[in-house]
């Protein structure tokens, strides 16, 4: 399964992302400020990835265009990341990996 640029995105960023249990993201749930208002470097969430979940951190690697949206993601103001992750809770595969992703933003800063 390849990942759509903007599902890895949100999904991060972190991100990111089943190995924790999660349904979706919702606009309004706190756990979501962690991949909102993640100070990781694109390096950190990188390494997080690899190191928590390789799967995903494959797709990642196989994908310029995801690897250049999580950067974008990575370096914008926590508004335009709230947008994106509200887009992405709606998204089956953004439901799928959330608990991994709010794993990755809570862990990211450890590498």
């Amino acid at each position: 399964m390849s990942l759509p640029s903007t599902k890895l995105v949100g999904a991060l960023g972190g991100l990111a992302l089943a190995l924790t249990a999660g349904a979706g993201l919702a606009s309004a749930d706190p756990d979501s400020s962690s991949i909102i208002n993640t100070t990781c470097s694109y390096p950190q969430v990188v390494a997080a990835l690899n190191a928590q979940s390789p799967d995903l951190a494959n797709q990642l690697n196989a994908s310029p265009m995801a690897q250049s949206s999580l950067q974008r993601f990575l370096a914008s103001p926590p508004d335009v990341r709230q947008r994106t992750v509200q887009q992405l809770q709606n998204t089956r595969w953004g439901q799928q990996y959330t608990g991994a992703l709010l794993q990755i933003a809570n862990t990211c800063n450890n590498y």
